[in-house]
């Protein structure tokens, strides 16, 4: 049965958006920050050869900064100010949201409601600027040792240039985090996510460009290029799919009797989605496994151990050992993300206090048992479900030399981006139509008087 909410979003049209002035200023506003974004991964760190920099990555576009650069738009192979993007601050906010589940002083500010809210997010700002200068030292450090045929990386090496360097690349990644807060205040969707989202979509164009240029130049055949785009509806369709499924307890309220009035009695569900890890299990397997990938593209193959050169091969995408592993750490991921943000024994205790129960279930430890019972089997289903959809391109990349990544982890962003946006959009149009209705409401008393 859909609820007056959902029921009055079903009936959202054209009109209804035309005449919501509020949400259009938030539109207007998420698309000009998105556009300040665009424009900053196009302003190069100063010092550094943007010609060596390209030729460099893609000499490793199978590593970790092949990886990095989807993310970041292009960024990072051009060098620009963003090149680091907002990816320190989701380490810090991944790393903070852990420790929560693990330090008890943190877990009890995260449950103090908005104060202690406020002072996590101040951690994570912190946090971030640590990771970032670490990570900005690195490329600093690593631009001065890179060289090609075209020559340095860098054209004036030294304390100088790492100064600036570091400062440049901080300073972008602050400005995003920034810029991300304010989407999320005055625009519409969650600010950090669109950052990550226009990012990824700036490079399809290019990847379709390309997809079609081989299948006009016969090295694909035309029938392969069509039902790899089939493929890619079809896929984007199982993931939608799957990231809006749930597992929806039934939650029962006891009646209880005040003076000569009924109260309570309820019905409610508790939603559990089945992919609750999301795409942070895709992101850390990959960033782990293409390590000894990255540092074995840097290493003189001359000097290189004869061990790191087979873990190397072996771990390159598409090899078996490499699927293997991803898989496994998915799995491994998913997992343990689901433990740490899902607590069961609390949310058994907060549902006891609230006088709620699972019907059939007693209160307290078998409702903890209960929930861990149905959060292992969603998750099994969740994790199943990003295995399938990450290892599909790497199958198509490896025997058909697909140069279009449509699967794993950037499809999974861009899908459940998308979604949260339209379900923001649709929250606003409901608050409007809503606003509308009580204005009206009160026209016609004032009437009636």
């Amino acid at each position: 049965m859909a609820s007056a909410a959902e029921q009055l979003a079903a009936n959202l049209n054209f009109s209804s958006f035309a005449n919501a002035t509020e949400l259009k200023k938030r539109i207007w506003f998420t698309l000009g920050a998105l556009i300040v974004y665009r424009i900053g991964t196009y302003i190069p760190v100063p010092g550094v050869d943007a010609t060596v920099m390209g030729q460099l990555l893609a000499r490793h576009q199978g590593g970790i900064l092949g990886m990095f650069d989807m993310f970041t738009g292009g960024a990072l192979g051009r060098m620009t100010v963003f090149a680091l993007n907002i990816m320190p601050y989701i380490s810090a906010s991944i790393i903070v949201q852990l420790m929560s589940a693990a330090i008890p002083s943190l877990e009890a500010l995260k449950k103090e409601g908005e104060g202690g809210r406020r002072k996590l997010n101040e951690y994570t700002r912190y946090l971030t600027v640590v990771i970032a200068l670490f990570q900005a030292y690195g490329i600093a450090i690593g631009l001065e040792n890179m060289h090609t045929e075209a020559g340095s990386a860098v054209v004036s090496p030294g304390l100088f240039f790492i100064v600036s360097c570091v400062l440049t690349l901080v300073g972008g990644t602050m400005f995003l985090m920034w810029l991300g807060e304010q989407i999320t205040s005055r625009g519409v969707g969650n600010g950090i996510s669109l950052i990550i989202f226009a990012g990824i979509v700036a490079n399809l164009p290019n990847a379709l460009a390309s997809l079609f240029q081989l299948g006009y130049t016969g090295a694909l055949s035309p029938f392969f290029v069509l039902v790899f785009l089939v493929l890619a509806a079809v896929t984007i369709a199982f993931i939608v799919f799957m990231e809006l499924a749930q597992r929806r307890v039934v939650i029962q309220y006891p009646k209880r009797q005040v003076g000569q009035r009924m109260f309570g009695g309820d019905s409610t569900h508790m939603p559990l989605k089945v992919n609750t890890a999301g795409s942070i299990p895709p992101i850390f397997a990959s960033s782990v496994l293409l390590i000894p990938v990255t540092i074995a593209g840097f290493v003189n193959n001359s000097s290189m151990p004869g061990w790191l050169s087979f873990l190397g091969q072996s771990l390159g995408q598409g090899q078996p050992l490499y699927m293997l592993f991803y898989a496994a750490m998915i799995v491994f991921f998913s997992y343990f993300y689901a433990a740490v943000t899902f607590n069961s024994q609390e949310t058994a205790e907060n549902l006891r206090k609230q006088g709620g129960f699972v019907p059939g279930i007693r209160p307290g430890a078998n409702t903890a048992a209960f929930f861990d019972r149905i959060l292992t089997r969603i998750t099994t289903i969740g994790a199943l479900y990003l295995v399938a959809v990450c290892l599909l391109p790497q199958i198509l990349i490896s025997h058909y030399n697909v140069p279009f990544y449509f699967g794993g982890t950037s499809l999974i962003i861009i899908v459940t981006v998308t979604i949260d946006t339209v379900t923001q959009v649709q929250s606003h149009l409901v608050a409007h139509q809503y606003q509308g209705l009580m204005r009206r409401g009160r026209g016609r008393k004032g009437k009636m008087r």
